[in-house]
């Protein structure tokens, strides 16, 4: 299933949380090489994490972590911002209809669903707090993936090729695309919709899409 949940919540889903950080650790340090910090516990985390950003975990049915994704507002700190302004002519996104989404990961093993269920997940958040578009910044590796499930994004930046290339993406999630996402993944949209629901409520205001 779908979970929604805010880093200072994550206490609550302790089983969901370290495996999470871990499969975190093992995708971006094992297996991809990236320059990230791995902590005693196994634990792959950074200061974004300390903003008390939203997660979107799909969780399996033993209670630890199939996949996930991690949410913060363009008004405040974001990575993109941070550490990729050169991908972006220089300048900045700033605006409160466009989150960040980074630290997509998916457990080895992850069931084919996982993927297709937390971009589904993504159009929620959008519909809910009245996001317009997701900006991240994405490795050639998940080209053909975002392709493959419909949800390619408008590329804003590049640099390197082959494997190496680094871009910053905006995406807008269509209308239509619910449907198809929610086959993908072996869901129906009234279920999506009721996971979002338990997580929020029936309706959100834009200015409810301040996190932390």
């Amino acid at each position: 299933m779908l979970r929604y949940i805010y880093a200072d919540q994550l206490h609550t889903h302790p089983k969901l949380a370290a495996s999470m950080f871990r499969d975190r650790a093992d995708q971006f340090k094992t297996r991809l090489n990236w320059d990230v910090n791995v902590d005693a516990q196994g634990f792959e985390r950074d200061e974004y994490d300390e903003l008390n950003p939203l997660y979107v975990i799909w969780e399996n049915a033993d209670g630890t972590h199939g996949g996930s994704m991690r949410f913060l507002p363009t008004t405040g700190r974001v990575m993109v911002n941070d550490h990729f302004p050169h991908l972006l002519g220089d300048g900045v996104i700033t605006s409160p209809v466009i989150w960040e989404c980074t630290r997509f990961c998916l457990a080895q093993g992850a069931s084919p669903r996982a993927t297709a269920a937390l971009m589904l997940a993504g159009g929620e958040i959008m519909e809910g707090f009245g996001i317009e578009h997701f900006v991240g910044v994405f490795d050639a590796r998940m080209v053909r993936i975002y392709r493959m499930i419909g949800s390619s994004p408008e590329v804003l930046g590049t640099e390197g090729t082959g494997r190496h290339q680094i871009s910053v993406g905006l995406w807008h999630f269509a209308t239509d695309a619910k449907v198809k996402l929610a086959a993908k993944a072996g869901l129906s949209t009234e279920v999506s919709k009721l996971w979002f629901e338990r997580a929020f409520g029936k309706k959100q205001r834009p200015e409810l899409a301040q996190v932390g």
